[in-house]
């Protein structure tokens, strides 16, 4: 299925997985290691479906999502999780709260994996502002 199609249906996904399949075998591979490391990170966060794409809470509170695009990863750690790595994500195109990891370019793994890191201890000192 065509991804512009298919992410224009707003599907309800029931899992990670289900979500995950949903994409060719190459961006199911890129998805998967997103996920695992953000759980790697972050062990005890909760996992779901959340605005239509995968998300992490801990302690109740938003942790990190992440979606795929047909030519890019999303990655939504904010506030904070990107106003304390400006340098780093600098490189790449930004949102209001987001960042794109271009498919054509390897994907940081492990900024991902720092930036989970920092938002786990700021959501465990109780000052997460991600809404």
């Amino acid at each position: 299925m065509n991804l512009n199609i298919l992410k224009s249906m707003k599907i309800d996904f029931l899992s990670v997985d289900e979500y995950i399949r949903t994409f060719p075998d190459d961006i199911q591979l890129i998805l998967n290691k997103v996920r695992a490391t953000i759980k790697e990170k972050s062990p005890e966060a909760s996992e779901s479906i959340s605005y239509g794409m995968p998300a992490y809470k801990l302690n109740g509170s938003p942790l990190v999502y992440f979606a795929g695009f047909k030519n890019h990863i999303g990655f939504y750690a904010t506030p904070t999780g990107h106003s304390n790595f400006i340098e780093e994500l600098s490189k790449y195109k930004q949102g209001k709260g987001s960042v794109q990891f271009p498919l054509n370019k390897p994907i940081p793994f492990d900024l991902i994996g720092r930036i989970v890191e920092y938002r786990v201890v700021e959501n465990l000192n109780g000052k997460n502002k991600l809404h």
